[in-house]
Formats: structure tokens, sequence, C-alpha cells
């Protein structure tokens, strides 16, 4: 009876921490703090030297929650990486992924092996890991902020956040192996197991997706088994991957984007199911982590592993950045900003538990110097990353929009779905006199009553409408009926219309903005595809210098006319124009001013 109270007592202690995790998520939203660390911090408390007091040393579990929960956020990753979005960012994103790990780890564990006192192969071990970056961190804090970053920089961060981690997992994994073994192996030996594991791991990854793609597709599972079944064949994966002596991380990415840039069954339960499946892994994942600090032990640890995160936050990073980067093209703002979004994460505390499993010399140090530096990461880039995105000019405004869908999935053919969507006041489709032409009308419920398209007219606000539409044109969809205070807003009062093919040259010389000279030729229309991945939505706006552009009209994604507003510059400047009774006008007047001057010169010219 004892035994079934216990076991009762750990459900509910367990049970207890997910749902403290859990609500946790909002205290995050709300003061805008990096998850992971809050999650972290809950796991500190609940652990020996907390007000929990549960004493957790179980490195083997860890490994195994943490291998487990890896795999998943990895192949989702990949599940949620469109091809299309990506073109000009893999050359560059893999050449970080790759080689600005090996350069981070190296610079890195040059200066641990000087300040530890350690060999070079144990300060190498120090830098593997921590050089590579969490993308459930970066990502969680730039998409609660409300910003969405350019495209080559969005796209680049996407790519080296998802697939650096197998390159750390190898360099540690080899490193722990070379100091357990007293460094014996020779260099070509390292290179031939790191390709042994790229290549055995993607074509692994390649391979099974394909197979996944085409089980899903043939055979009939019953309803509500299709993302069980992808969860369980992403851990086979991984394990076989892994047990094959290849990549299982790379495996499960690769796989990931295979499945999801196919025509598959059911891919929208999939990918809703993946969502939570992926927050309770971060949860545990990170808790578990957190369980595993003892902080007394971690007070010797802390000044090393300040100067380490200082090094790797200020050097090794933005170095490792600035060699992968530069042939590429990227300007120095891009390159600064991607060497800041470096936050080290769960994968690197995961990764010092290694040395610990294998019962390698100083394997504590290892541990205690990654967490630290974690902690640092998290708390001095976590808070930073939006304020430096928008002192950069890295990021563009889009406007919040809540989409209310419905999605069913259709038997016996893969081409088209069934999406049914609310329409509310604010909707952009209401703007439109049709629906797009690649969207096919099914039914309307107006009122209780369910009407053809045909008897239903125009789509009104309180319907609910129901289309065939292709399964990657959903999206496209989902911008036409996402609630947007701007889905139905006219220009306002000193917003001057703009046709979409206007070029950006013509702003130049019109409201006196400053144009890069590569940029000239460019229309507003392809100045907004490139801020917004080309799937702009009716409202969006973007910084554009002084100016402000607003998305007023699309068509099939593309936009066709816009609103340009000159922003208040808020301190007094000289004007071409003198205002009432001779005093300078300010801000927005001031660039009326400047803009009526050029009106009047043109006109003289043209007489």
């Amino acid at each position: 009876m004892d035994n079934i109270t216990v076991v009762n007592a750990i459900l509910l202690f367990g049970s207890a921490l997910m749902l403290v995790g859990i609500l946790s998520s909002l205290v995050a939203s709300r003061f805008g703090a990096p998850l992971l660390l809050v999650f972290l911090v809950i796991g500190m408390l609940t652990g020996q030297d907390g007000p929990g007091g549960v004493a957790f040393d179980n490195y083997r579990l860890t490994y195994l929650i943490g291998s487990l929960a890896l795999a998943i956020i990895l192949f989702d990753g990949g599940l949620r990486t469109r091809l299309s979005h990506i073109s000009g960012a893999v050359a560059p994103a893999v050449m970080l992924a790759t080689l600005g790990v090996v350069l981070t780890a190296g610079i890195v564990g040059s200066f641990a092996a000087w300040m530890l006192n350690l060999t070079w192969l144990e300060g190498l071990l120090v830098g593997a890991t921590v050089a590579s970056t969490d993308a459930a961190a970066v990502f969680f804090l730039i998409r609660s902020s409300g910003l969405q970053l350019q495209r080559r920089v969005n796209a680049t961060l996407e790519i080296e956040s998802s697939t650096n981690d197998p390159i750390a997992v190898f360099l540690t994994v080899m490193l722990v192996g070379l100091v357990s073994a007293g460094g014996g192996e020779g260099g070509l030996s390292i290179f031939g197991h790191f390709l042994q594991e790229a290549v055995i791991g993607a074509a692994a990854g390649v391979a099974g997706g394909f197979a996944l793609a085409f089980v899903l597709n043939k055979v009939e599972l019953p309803s509500g088994l299709h993302p069980l079944f992808v969860v369980a064949s992403a851990v086979a994966l991984f394990s076989l991957a892994a047990v094959l002596h290849g990549s299982g991380f790379l495996a499960v990415y690769l796989a990931g984007i295979v499945v999801g840039n196919r025509q598959v069954r059911a891919l929208p339960s999939i990918i809703a199911f993946h969502d939570t499946v992926t927050w309770l892994c971060q949860i545990v994942m990170f808790i578990v982590l957190g369980m595993l600090v003892t902080p007394s032990q971690l007070l010797p640890a802390v000044p090393s592993a300040v100067a380490i995160a200082v090094v790797l936050i200020f050097v090794g990073r933005p170095a490792a950045v600035a060699a992968c980067l530069a042939p590429f093209g990227f300007s120095r703002k891009e390159i600064t900003f991607v060497g800041w979004v470096g936050l080290r994460g769960a994968v690197s505390i995961f990764l010092a538990a290694i040395p610990t499993l294998a019962q390698v010399p100083n394997a504590q140090v290892y541990f205690n110097i990654s967490f630290v530096v974690v902690i640092i990461s998290l708390v001095v880039q976590g808070w930073t990353i939006t304020p430096l995105a928008r002192r950069l000019n890295l990021a563009v405004r889009q406007t919040p929009r809540a989409v209310n869908r419905v999605e069913i999935d259709l038997p016996g053919q893969l081409a088209q779905e069934m999406v049914g969507y609310a329409v509310t006041p604010n909707c952009p489709i209401l703007a439109r006199d049709s629906i797009p032409r690649w969207a096919r009308p099914i039914m309307v419920v107006r009122a209780n009553e369910i009407l053809d398209p045909a008897e239903a007219g125009s789509l009104k606000p309180g319907d609910y409408g129901y289309f065939l539409a292709a399964p990657e044109r959903v999206a496209e969809l989902d911008g036409l009926f996402a609630s947007t205070e701007a889905g139905r807003a006219r220009p306002a009062l000193g917003e001057f219309p703009l046709r979409g093919d206007a070029a950006l040259a013509t702003l130049a010389e019109l409201y006196g903005l400053q144009v890069p000279p590569e940029e000239r030729d460019r229309t507003v229309a392809d100045f907004f595809a490139s801020r917004f991945e080309s799937r702009p939505a009716l409202g969006d706006v973007a910084e554009f210098g002084p100016a402000t552009l607003i998305v007023r009209g699309l068509d099939d994604d593309r936009v066709i006319r816009a609103g340009l507003r000159l922003e208040d510059e808020g301190e007094p400047s000289v004007s071409l124009t003198p205002g009432a009774e001779g005093e300078p006008l300010t801000g927005r007047r001031a660039a009326l001013g400047r803009l009526a001057s050029r009106l009047r010169d043109r006109l003289k010219r043209a007489a």
C-alpha cells in the first residue's frame, strides 16, 4: 500500500511541475523573459538546494530524456521549414552550422584551456558544449515580440539554429572519446568519423522522410493516429541513425523537411499535435536539466564561467559569424545581429551532461561551466534581441493577425483540403470584389442556415465560409480571413497613396528619402515581398527611413496599392517652406513642406 501511495505522490508532484511550467509561460510572455530561463529556474527551485529539496543526479535518465526531446523538437523544426522560404540562405546557414560551430568551439575552447588550466582537448570540450545556438530560445523571443526579421536574416537563423545541434553533438561525443582515450586519434580519423556521421545521418533522414510520407498516404490509419505515428516514426528514425553510427539529430531534421514539403494526409492535425508535443518536450527537458544542477556547487565555477561567457558572446560567436557570412555579401548590420543572436540553451546543458555519463575526468567542471554560461547568455542576450533588431533596422513591424480556421482532411485525395473561416468585420477578404480564383467556395453558413455560394452572394461579417484549396495556398487564405485592425482601414489623413509598381527611386526623389543605390530600381511591391517573405497582408507596415509604408491592396500576395506616412520626427527641423508667422516647421509638416517645394520645382521645369 505504501508503494501505491509513493507512486501517486510522484504523479501528483510531476503533474504539479508541469502545471507550474505551463502557467509560467504566461509570465515569460508578459515580461519578455526567455522561456527557457523560466523553466530552468523552476527546475533549480525543485532541486536539492531549492524549496523542493529533490535530490536528482541521474545523468543517464537526463541523457535519455534530452535525446528524446531534442529528436522531436528538431523534427518539428524541419516540419515547419518551407523550402520556398529559404532560397539564398541555405549556403550561409550551413556554413554557420558547420564551420561556424567549429570556429566558435575552437576560440572558446582555447581560452577555456588557458583559463581553467586544462589540456587543449579538455578546453575544446568546454568550447564544444557551448558552441551551438538554441533555436527554441531564439524564436520564442522574436515571435512573442510581434516582430518579423528581414527575409534573409530570418531564414539564415532558422536553418542555422535547427542544423547546428548535430555538429555540436558530434564534436562533443568525439572529444569525450578523445579525452577518455588520452587523445591518441589522428586528424584524418576524426574527419572520417565526422563524414560518416553526416553521410549516414543525411541518408537516413531523407530516406526516412520519403518513407514516412509514403506510409501516411498509402496506409489507412484510424482517425487520430496519424500524429502519434509520426512522432513514433521520428524517434525510431533518430535511434536507427544513431545505431548505424550516423547523426540521429540531422536525420530527424531532414526527415521533417521532407514530410513538411510534400503532400501528406492529415498534415494539419500532425502539425497541431506537434505544437503540443514540442511544448511538452521543452518543459520536461528544461525542468529536468534544472533539477540536475546544485546551485551551491556552481559558485566556485562562476568567475571562470563569466569570463568564458564574455569571450563567447563578444569574441567567439561574432568572429565565427563574420568569417562565415562575409563571403556571402551580408551587411555589417546583418552580421552584427546574427553574431549577437547566439543564445545558448538546453542543448548546451544536455551536451555538458555527456562527459559525466562517460565518467570523463573533470566532468563536473564541464557541466557547471556550461550551465552558468547558458544562464548568462539567456539574461544578457535574451533580453536584448528585440531592441537590437529594431536599432539595426532588421525587423519589420507586422500587424498582429488572428485567424479562426477549421481544417477538414478529405480522404481519397491529397491535392485539395477543405478549410473554413469565420468572417469578422476586419477581414481583408471583405475589401475584395471576389474570392481568389484558386480557392473554390463550397458553402456559406449565415444566420444558422447553410447556403450555396451562388445563393449567399458576397460574404458578410458573421458568416462562416468553407473553401477547397491546395494545401500550399491555405496560408494565403489565412491572410485574407485574418482579423486585423487595418484589415478594412482606409488610408488615413496625411497618408500618401502609392502604386505597387512605383519605383523606390521615385519615392526618394519625391519625398526626400534615402534609398541605397542597389535598391533604387526595386518597386514598392518588391520591397514588401522581401520584407514579408513574399507573403504580405493588408495592414502590414514596414519602416522606410523616416517614413512608414503600409499595405493597402493585394493581388495574389503581390502588393498593388500601398500608403506612405511621413513619421513625426519630434525634433525641430528647418523647412524649405516657412510656417505660420515665419516659424520653422517641425516633423511631418516639414516633410510636407519639402514635398510641396519639390512638386513646385517639377511643375516649373515641365512648364
